[in-house]
């Protein structure tokens, strides 16, 4: 499973390297979009796009995002200030008679100031953080698909509600930013071979267990500790990943794009670092096939999946 990636999605290089566009229409609407609902979370990497808009149609998108930082720096204040108050008032107790909620109220208030304070800093920042292309599930990040016969950077959720499908789908199978190879053709069905899409990864992050990156047994009375590696290509290289898409619709509720990155057996030093699950990276050849499934029968499109790049992975353990 891929929980986490490094994506490239600006929109600038994916020109070059891949003759793409950005999808104004979608970008448009979902950025409105995310004004009447504050819970959808798009990655600032993608938004990084429209820094400098020149259009009108871009200069709406800026002012949509603008408008939503400011709205969330607002409540974020609100919150900040509700917290140091807390932390004095917790503190003046603390003065007068030690007990265990002042003590713990100190503890949270200034757990969360300091959460706070670095969000705020993050969201006024105007200086690219590798963190703003660090995606995870449930997050729109920009991938490409071909519609109209053009390839489009556009927005979507990396975690796949496939169409048809009703919405609690999200809640019943939280793993669906992932699809299995071998689910293709049953579970996915509808999207493989239809709606295919590719994520633009730089590197990605895995769970395991410490044991098993370690090669060894539990000890006795060891609890499992969960580690995240961050898998980077050895050399640096671009790696194109397979990926499926739907556009679930329902006449009560908005339109929602969301992708999911297909998932294989791993190569071997994915394997011998603890995990059973890798995505899938297409060799250049075979993207433009891969985003035309409609032309190719499925053991064509299962053998671009076989006939893999498969990189040289450097491994990094990742900070709790």
């Amino acid at each position: 499973m891929c929980y986490s990636a490094q994506v490239i999605q600006m929109a600038r290089k994916l020109h070059r390297q891949l003759g793409i566009r950005i999808d104004y229409g979608e970008v448009e609407r979902l950025f409105f979009r995310r004004l009447e609902d504050s819970s959808i979370n798009i990655s600032r990497g993608f938004e990084a796009n429209f820094d400098d808009p020149t259009t009108d149609q871009e200069r709406r998108i800026k002012g949509a995002i603008d408008e939503h930082r400011a709205r969330l720096a607002s409540k974020m204040e609100k919150e900040l200030f509700s917290q140091r108050t807390r932390l004095v008032n917790a503190q003046r107790g603390l003065q007068e008679k030690e007990t265990k909620k002042a003590r713990e109220d100190v503890r949270i208030a200034t757990t969360k100031i300091e959460t706070l304070t670095g969000k705020l800093g993050n969201l006024r920042s105007s200086e690219p953080n590798e963190e703003d292309n660090r995606i995870f599930p449930f997050v729109h990040a920009g991938v490409i698909a071909k519609r109209d016969g053009e390839n489009l950077l556009t927005p979507m959720r990396y975690h796949c509600r496939p169409a048809g499908k009703p919405k609690f789908i999200d809640r019943q199978f939280p793993g669906l930013y992932n699809a299995r190879r071998d689910n293709l053709e049953k579970f996915w069905g509808e999207q493989f071979g239809s709606h295919h899409a590719i994520m633009v990864v730089e590197s990605f992050y895995e769970n395991v267990k410490r044991h098993t990156m370690e090669h060894r047994a539990l000890n006795a009375g060891e609890a499992e500790e969960n580690v995240v590696l961050q898998f980077k290509p050895e050399p640096a290289q671009t790696m194109y990943i397979a990926c499926l898409w739907s556009h679930w619709t329902d006449p009560k509720e908005p339109d929602l794009r969301s992708f999911a990155a297909i998932t294989d057996d791993p190569p071997a030093d994915v394997a011998a670092a603890g995990h059973d699950r890798c995505i899938i990276n297409l060799k250049p050849e075979h993207l433009e096939a891969w985003l035309t499934p409609k032309k190719h029968s499925t053991a064509e499109l299962q053998a671009m999946l076989s006939d893999r790049a498969i990189p040289v992975f450097q491994l990094a353990l990742q900070a709790a």
